[in-house]
């Protein structure tokens, strides 16, 4: 019998050979951080493949796919009316001297690039120190399961993050 990958698997393949390709071949990118986590409480996947610019580490861009035990089975048993795909998240982390300017401006360059989706941002910093600067990571959730129809939008959504690598590399600096 042959392995039949699931929506999970063919979805991060296609991120995989994409980005590696940006990486690789077109040099715009380094991949700097690759996880495929099973949960095994919970019987899901996560996949998350981390990326800058090239020779620029202080932005990150990350894509975050993962498939809970539900939505595997519901594909694998082929359960009518069930809802198979997956979940996509996109990630962006930087170090930031003024939150209360900087902050603003990263979810105004994401709002700009996905009006529709949610976006929730989050700042670290070590509350007993007086902090120089903030970890500051903004999340774009796309609320609706994925599956392979949005196979051929992954080049264009690898590039759009790219572009807006570049936007929050301004921000940056």
């Amino acid at each position: 019998m042959m392995f039949d990958p699931t929506i999970y698997d063919n979805l991060k393949v296609g991120f995989e050979n994409h980005l590696y390709d940006l990486d690789n071949l077109d040099e715009l990118i380094s991949i700097t951080d690759r996880k495929d986590q099973l949960e095994m409480a919970h019987m899901s996947r996560e996949f998350t493949l981390q990326f800058c610019l090239r020779d620029c580490p202080e932005v990150t861009g990350e894509i975050v796919l993962s498939t809970s035990l539900e939505e595997l089975a519901t594909e694998i048993l082929e359960i009518p009316g069930g809802q198979a795909g997956c979940r996509l998240r996109l990630r962006f982390g930087m170090m930031i001297k003024e939150p209360e300017i900087q902050c603003p401006a990263i979810s105004s360059v994401l709002q700009q690039s996905w009006p529709e989706q949610r976006r929730v941002q989050h700042i670290h910093y070590i509350f007993e120190e007086q902090p120089a600067t903030y970890d500051v990571t903004t999340e774009v959730h796309f609320d609706r399961s994925v599956n392979e129809d949005q196979m051929g939008d992954i080049p264009d959504l690898c590039e759009h993050m790219v572009n807006v690598l570049n936007e929050l590399l301004q921000l940056h600096n």
